[in-house]
């Protein structure tokens, strides 16, 4: 028995309220001729104040030594085991745009990208804005295949979602995204026989895409990666008896919460408007995701600056999240994303844990060298749900 099936024999429903706030690609390091990391340069007095009050440590989002991606990061947070539901990045950017998927669909999450000289300069195309994505998955339209139905949606800045209907699109496929820049988009390859036909159709997709994009500037290509067929797990109801909600500005996001049974939570695109909707339907939930995205964008764009202003902006609005006094509050981020390095990291996560429960130890700072020394210890990101639920009164006695 794992740790979630044990979960599930004692959780019980409670009035308490947790909320998990995760900032996105939240640890940093010291590099790129810096002396700190991000969470140390920035000015953080309230939640240094939190963490000496609060349990303090660091989680791994997967295992030590391995760099996550968002979905299962995400995942592993709410307590789900990432390698048990190994479920590609389509999927939840499908259910993100909240596409109304058939189950022999077949989804990939799809990056506007600029090739020069037959190399990729940019996966992201300057990040292009949201109306200009949309325009370009409007021109994609266009693109025809035999006994396939096509559907491109736009997500967010540089994002979209590829969906394929037709029979017989197996997900076992390698992705078009080299995942670096000065390398040449890749060709879909099948990994087993039955994805054959997939990776053939695919790869027309990405052909007719190219054609149609040519004379575009920056966003001239794409490059796919995660693809994925629907396959139902267990909700956070039916594990946890929770009455979850997820408010988050970012598709992909909404998908990942949207597969486990959230409710998503229409807000606005600032944090303080999404604080201002935790404030709102406060009385409506027992739990409430609430994702912070642009610690990572700027982590990912390697701005040390930007990353830092974020986390002073999350440090001002702390007091109103304490204010409506969730018995748990846990703070985290879904993987670490230093700006040294422009994109995610295999480094440990900070983690924080408030409640009545909750043992404050000596950590006074807010970063990731103190934290190591607080007494959560070095943990799993899957077991930060079961001490969440234990801390708010959800969990009985296993056992006589």
């Amino acid at each position: 028995m794992n740790t979630q099936h044990l979960v599930r024999r004692l959780v019980k429903a409670t009035p308490s309220k947790i909320v998990f706030l995760i900032l996105d690609g939240l640890g940093g390091f010291r590099g790129a001729g810096r002396q700190q990391s991000e969470l140390e340069a920035a000015r953080l007095p309230h939640l240094d104040a939190l963490a000496a009050a609060s349990s303090c440590g660091l989680s791994d989002p997967i295992a030590p030594g391995i760099t996550p991606g968002s979905g299962p990061s995400h995942l592993a947070l709410f307590g789900y085991d990432p390698v048990e539901h190994d479920i590609g990045r389509g999927l939840l950017s499908a259910l993100g745009v909240d596409f109304p998927l058939q189950p022999s669909d077949l989804a990939a999450r799809m990056n506007y990208c600029t090739v020069r000289d037959g190399l990729v300069t940019d996966r992201r195309a300057g990040r292009v804005p949201t109306a200009e994505c949309a325009r370009l998955c409007r021109m994609l339209a266009k693109v025809e295949i035999a006994g396939v139905e096509v559907f491109v949606q736009p997500e967010q800045e540089h994002r979209a979602a590829l969906i394929l209907r037709g029979e017989g699109l197996d997900d076992h496929l390698t992705d078009s995204d080299p995942q670096v820049t000065c390398k040449a988009p890749l060709r879909v390859q099948a990994l087993e026989a039955q994805a054959e036909r997939a990776a053939t159709i695919v790869n027309e997709f990405v052909r007719q895409a190219g054609m149609i994009l040519k004379d575009e500037r920056p966003a001239n290509m794409v490059l796919l990666r995660g693809f994925a067929r629907y396959h139902p797990i267990p909700s956070m109801q039916e594990l946890y008896r929770l009455n979850p909600a997820c408010i988050a500005v970012y598709p992909m996001y909404k998908g990942v919460t949207r597969l486990i049974g959230m409710k998503v939570l229409e807000t606005g695109p600032s944090l303080g408007e999404e604080v201002a909707t935790l404030e709102t339907h406060w009385q409506e939930h027992d739990f409430f995701y609430l994702h912070v995205k642009k610690t990572d964008s700027a982590g990912e764009d390697g701005n040390f600056d930007a990353k830092v202003a974020v986390l002073e902006e999350v440090d001002g609005l702390l007091g109103r999240i304490l204010g409506l006094r969730p018995e748990v509050l846990v703070i985290t981020g879904d993987h670490s994303t230093p700006s040294a390095l422009k994109g995610h990291s295999w480094h440990p996560v900070p983690v924080l844990m408030h409640g009545r429960w909750c043992w404050p130890d000596e950590v006074r700072s807010f970063t990731e060298l103190a934290f190591s020394r607080g007494c959560l210890g070095r943990l799993r990101a899957t077991d930060i749900m079961p001490l969440a639920l234990a801390s708010a009164e959800k969990l009985a006695k296993y056992g006589a």
